[in-house]
């Protein structure tokens, strides 16, 4: 059966910055966005177009709905008097705005964007936060439209010192880190298999990136039994892809992702009901790709490797049953109990394999791995578990920093009770009770003593049904901004 051909990926705010010119303002065509802030002087594009509307700008300053607003949320006059614009917004931001204030700011100005031309008259000191959160906001996936429509129109940014003006360029650039994990996750199925997503992954070597692509008889001989009895039941071929950024000397950091491409559970099949949106198990591997070209991108000065085992899952004849056995890399006889908790068996080799093959510093996994975490926390927070209290809580710091929700969750050995098998070593599933936490201590079997590991259950927030902290609904892009935060505060030199 054919496939569809895949079209280029959505395109990221791209503005045009230029130097103020107050006189410009008025013969904008579109959209226009100005600053202010109740009970204080109106900065100069707004006074400017205070004077121009007969002080329409004044008295939505002072409106009782313009004081209700929190710092970064807009009002909107659509069709000013005296203006070619088709609407001003005006964003409430005070003289030192935090870095939540802006990047709410943002959100504000990246939600309005249209196909209108927009001029984003800037008086914010650190706009790079700003127009890092408008471009995350202003996002809408259409490569699988027969005609997709350009997402908006041109932006432009003036600047009172149009030398800060590079500033920005880290900022965008993982602003479009994230549209890439969107794409990849939004994929259908039929679109980025297993084949095609090595090829892309293996087109990132013009980013500087070393990448390797592990194919199933190389695996087979490494011996990653758990990861292949997934995917044998697919014509869709098990693959090892490994990216590699060395910005620096010393051991890496390995961040592992879980890249389930569909997952209709095997032969645990899961309810037809909702079973579309199995395209988005692949979310801990999109993260872990859309990291590696930030880190690219910005020419970190880290080391850091990111693995990502490509797997799709699919009842056939061939396909692994309840009740196999199957050993690990490690060497740990792991019990079939469904084959729908088959994510921890593909992490399971490929952590195995990172810390055996690049000795790592620390470990990272992410993966939409349980409907359990959903369940404890919904779809505001991923769960985070960890060996380590300085890797957890450094994470959730930089998380936080970015405004990307987690929240730790617990491990200890009472839990491997629930996987104890009677004819392995241990059961891939200890049923429904505190079934993230279980996922997570089957996780932690295949990390070496000593390693530092934070495991990221993304089964929430990968993709959501409403708009998440930094997206329109569908999928978020989570993690990406985090991880960078994190590499940032504490894995780079200098």
């Amino acid at each position: 059966m054919s496939s569809p051909t895949p079209q280029p990926v959505t395109g990221p705010l791209s503005p045009e910055f230029v130097p103020f010119d107050i006189d410009a303002i008025a013969g904008h065509c579109g959209h226009v966005v100005v600053f202010a802030e109740a009970d204080s002087g109106l900065p100069r594009a707004a006074r400017r177009i205070d004077k121009l509307t007969r002080g329409a700008v004044s008295r939505a300053v002072a409106s009782a709905d313009f004081a209700a607003l929190d710092q970064g949320g807009a009002l909107v006059l659509a069709w000013p008097t005296g203006l070619q614009a088709e609407r001003v917004q005006i964003v409430r931001l005070g003289s030192r705005p935090d870095k939540a204030s802006l990047r709410k700011a943002g959100l504000s100005i990246g939600k309005a964007l249209s196909k209108t031309p927009a001029l984003i008259c800037a008086d914010a000191t650190a706009l790079p936060d700003m127009l890092q959160a408008a471009a995350l906001r202003a996002y809408h996936y259409q490569a699988q439209k027969s005609d997709p429509k350009p997402d908006f129109g041109p932006v432009t940014v003036m600047l009172r010192d149009i030398d800060k003006a590079p500033d920005c360029a880290d900022a965008l650039a993982l602003a479009r880190a994230v549209h890439l994990t969107r794409d990849l996750v939004n994929a259908p199925a039929n679109v980025l298999t297993t084949t095609s997503f090595a090829a892309q992954i293996s087109d990132m070597q013009a980013l500087g990136l070393k990448v390797e692509i592990l194919e199933e008889d190389e695996l087979h001989r490494l011996g990653l039994r758990a990861m292949l009895a997934v995917g044998q039941g697919s014509d869709s071929p098990s693959k090892l892809a490994i990216l590699h950024w060395q910005g620096a000397q010393g051991a890496p950091l390995a961040i592992v992702g879980k890249g389930v491409m569909f997952d209709t559970g095997g032969i645990s099949i899961k309810p037809a009901a909702g079973m579309e949106e199995m395209t988005m198990d692949m979310g801990g591997a999109a993260v872990t790709v859309g990291l590696m070209q930030a880190l690219a991108e910005r020419k970190a000065r880290a080391n850091v490797v990111g693995l990502v085992g490509l797997v799709e899952n699919m009842p056939d004849g061939r396909a692994q049953r309840p009740g196999d056995v199957v050993r690990s890399m490690k060497g740990d006889m792991i019990e079939v109990i469904n084959t729908d908790a088959e994510g921890r068996m593909v992490l399971a080799d490929v952590l195995w394999y990172a810390q055996d093959r690049f000795a790592p510093r620390a470990v990272i996994d992410l993966a939409t791995l349980t409907g359990a975490i959903i369940i404890a926390l919904g779809h505001d927070k991923a769960g985070v578990f960890s060996n380590n209290d300085a890797l957890a809580n450094a994470f959730l710091k930089a998380a936080d920093s970015m405004g990307e929700g987690a929240w730790r969750m617990p491990l200890g050995a009472n839990y491997d009770k629930l996987i104890a098998s009677r004819i392995g070593d241990v059961k891939n599933s200890g049923g429904r009770p505190a079934g993230s936490i279980t996922a997570a201590q089957f996780l932690q079997r295949f990390v070496k003593p000593d390693t530092p590991w934070v495991h990221l259950d993304i089964a929430g927030v990968a993709l959501t049904k409403t708009d998440s902290a930094h997206a329109p609904k569908g999928a978020s892009g989570w993690g990406v901004l985090a991880l960078d935060a994190l590499i940032r505060a504490e894995f780079e030199d200098g």
